[in-house]
């Protein structure tokens, strides 16, 4: 005997064919993701595509280190000069608190802000690897801080070829310029990373950079200029060795013979010169090193 079926159950429903498909194109991969990483921390370290408020100090930034070499070629077009009466790389070593100031504030915008809000897995749940990852990161910031020092020196460059001053030599001392902007984005940039690493809350990163920086950088200058025109003039040098910016203009100095005068700095000798150079890589590979191991334990 078979009972009637029930009617008006609550377990009845229908079934719809909205025309759902799975994805059939091609998969990008995890280099496609890493290069689209890089792209958009390098723009996120200008505030591009980020709100007015994150653009205003890195463009103000770029403006203030971009501005002077523009009335120093105004002036000598005007004037008629020879030269424009500055190094290229010495102009560099001039502008190097703003500097600081940038790479300070945006270092801790490509790291900080993801550990800060946990945002780190999401990354590592895509084909990225922690190591593209960190790649990634380190080459937008070194490349956002190379673009910050090469745009003056450009400015200055257009502007000796179009007062007819002598092509050979500005090629020169420019192309010695560009030597010393990619040292300066390497070497205190590594540094920085690292410590923006550790650091989840943006302000304490923003402070623990600047203040190595700058601390580092004044001890070196004073241990310089106490001991000017002495006999130990040359062993202050060493202490540059604790200074990311004063290595890498003590190095560059040495290297091209730049500067002049008892407050130059510059490694000393030749053996000075390959300590100088050894420190610059150790800073740079540990650097990396030591933020790999900490996005491995992410």
């Amino acid at each position: 005997m078979s009972l009637p079926p029930e009617t008006g159950s609550a377990d009845t429903g229908v079934i719809h064919d909205i025309g759902y498909r799975g994805y059939r194109g091609p998969r990008l991969g995890r280099g496609h993701a890493t290069r689209a990483l890089f792209t958009q921390s390098l723009r996120a370290a200008y505030g591009l595509g980020r709100s007015g408020k994150a653009k205003v100090l890195p463009m103000l930034v770029l403006a203030a280190t971009t501005l002077p070499a523009a009335i120093v070629v105004a002036f000598a077009l005007t004037t008629k000069l020879d030269d424009l009466g500055v190094e290229y790389a010495g102009y560099l070593s001039s502008v190097g608190m703003l500097v600081w100031i940038f790479l300070a504030a945006q270092a801790p915008v490509l790291l900080s802000r993801d550990l800060r809000h946990h945002t780190v897995p999401l990354y590592f749940s895509r084909p990225i690897t922690r190591g593209d990852y960190v790649r990634a990161k380190f080459a937008a910031m070194f490349c956002a801080q190379f673009l910050l020092m090469a745009a003056p020196l450009l400015v200055l460059y257009a502007g000796a070829l179009l007062g007819g001053m002598d092509v050979g030599d500005n090629t020169e001392h420019a192309l010695y310029g560009l030597a010393a902007a990619l040292l300066y984005a390497l070497v205190p940039t590594s540094v920085a990373l690292a410590i923006a690493g550790f650091t989840p809350r943006r302000g304490f990163g923003v402070a623990a950079i600047m203040g190595y920086l700058a601390v580092s950088a004044a001890v070196a200058a004073v241990a310089v200029g106490i001991t000017r025109g002495t006999d130990s003039a040359d062993a202050a040098q060493w202490t540059a060795l604790i200074s990311p910016d004063g290595l890498v203009e003590s190095l560059v100095n040495e290297l091209f013979d730049l500067g002049g005068g008892l407050d130059r700095r510059h490694a000393p000798g030749g053996v000075g010169t390959a300590v100088f150079a050894l420190v610059a890589v150790a800073l740079v590979a540990g650097s990396y090193r030591l933020l790999l191991r900490r996005y491995e334990k992410i």
